[in-house]
């Protein structure tokens, strides 16, 4: 478990996953690669993401979670894919803007 909030950093145990929080407050179980997500700089990357978690991640993407209450951006991309809990996070769709005209 970690604890979420607005500008905490954290890094994959088994790939080069990085992220930042963007929205989201509390504890979290928050995964990468099927092994639990640690603050960056705290532990070296070793082993490989679990076959079922290998959808990896994007650098510069926004990752939620279903009901939109977390939000994480990807700071350096790696093979392991992101999960709270057993719920996948999935890539933020960008919000289309009201027409000017």
């Amino acid at each position: 478990m970690v604890e979420l909030k607005p500008g905490a950093k954290f890094q994959s145990t088994v790939c080069s996953t990085q992220v930042i929080v963007v929205k989201g407050s509390g504890p979290a179980d928050l995964c990468c690669g099927g092994s639990p997500m640690v603050g960056a700089g705290s532990q070296a990357n070793d082993g490989m993401p679990a076959d079922n978690a290998s959808g990896g991640t994007l650098l510069g993407k926004r990752y939620t979670d279903e009901g939109g209450s977390i939000e994480l951006l990807c700071t350096k991309a790696g093979p392991g894919s992101m999960t709270v809990g057993d719920s996948a996070l999935d890539v933020a769709q960008a919000k289309t803007l009201p027409a000017s005209d």
